[in-house]
């Protein structure tokens, strides 16, 4: 499977709908690749709280619209990183928001939705302004000459949470792919965390975070793609960069037989 993640500079003085633009040429670029992967709230930016309500949108907006469009012209599953999405609140009253992740197929179909679970900010930010997603969502993803992976998605803050991914696991999940926008203050941990899912769980870890400065935040950027085994396949910067990396899916099934550590699992 040849995976291309997309680790994203932006900072307060670029337009949104210019980075839009020019997040859509960077996926056509990626053309010949299975899957792409985009960071989490690219678009709104991901401490830019004070406009995400002017910024969100519905899961077919203008964002949508154009990322789907550039996964047709390319050819590739793409993972849009997130948007503010906005929709009728789950009570009456409620912020009617979700910081959802959206995939679309090689022909540019919106195919899986998942709103994140556990929402940063101890009070603020997110829990404050957004509601928090429930279901978990694992996607099959074609690979060109090969078998489908099936893909679990969640985003950020959700790695510090190991119950998450086993639920992916015990839905099928050989892949988790985590959007972010991850802090330099605390980079260490996302690429720690990242390695200890993949162990875990015996999964592939597929990791892209944000770069750049923006809401007075500084990114943390390193990005990385982690083997089952917990090797590093590949890890990026803290500046815009795109990680080209061959991974081998098939890695999980043989580890998982030949180290079954799953299947002492006692507590669920």
């Amino acid at each position: 499977m040849r995976v291309a993640v997309v680790q994203l500079a932006y900072g307060d003085d670029e337009p949104v709908g210019e980075r839009v633009a020019r997040v859509s040429e960077l996926v056509r670029r990626q053309a010949g690749h299975d899957l792409v992967v985009l960071p989490e709230l690219w678009a709104p930016g991901g401490f830019a709280y004070r406009q995400w309500e002017e910024r969100a949108e519905t899961v077919d907006g203008p964002v949508a619209q154009a990322l789907a469009e550039a996964a047709r012209a390319a050819g590739v599953t793409l993972h849009g990183g997130s948007i503010v999405e906005r929709a009728d609140p789950v009570e009456p009253g409620g912020p009617g928001r979700w910081n959802t992740s959206l995939v679309f197929s090689a022909g540019g179909e919106l195919v899986a939705t998942y709103r994140k679970v556990h929402r940063f900010g101890f009070g603020e930010g997110e829990p404050r302004l957004m509601e928090a997603g429930s279901e978990l969502v694992v996607v099959d993803v074609p690979v060109a000459g090969g078998d489908p992976v099936r893909v679990g998605l969640s985003t950020c803050y959700d790695l510090r949470f190991p119950e998450l991914y086993r639920g992916l696991v015990d839905d099928g999940a050989e892949m988790f792919v985590v959007p972010a926008a991850w802090p330099a203050a605390r980079v260490s941990h996302w690429t720690l965390l990242g390695q200890a899912r993949a162990v875990e769980d015996q999964c592939v870890v597929v990791q892209c975070n944000t770069a750049g400065t923006h809401a007075r935040h500084e990114m943390g950027g390193r990005s990385q793609v982690v083997a089952p085994d917990g090797r590093v396949l590949g890890a990026a910067g803290p500046g815009e960069e795109v990680l080209s990396i061959e991974v081998d899916v098939s890695e999980v099934a043989r580890l998982r037989a030949a180290f079954p550590v799953l299947s002492d699992r006692r507590l669920r």
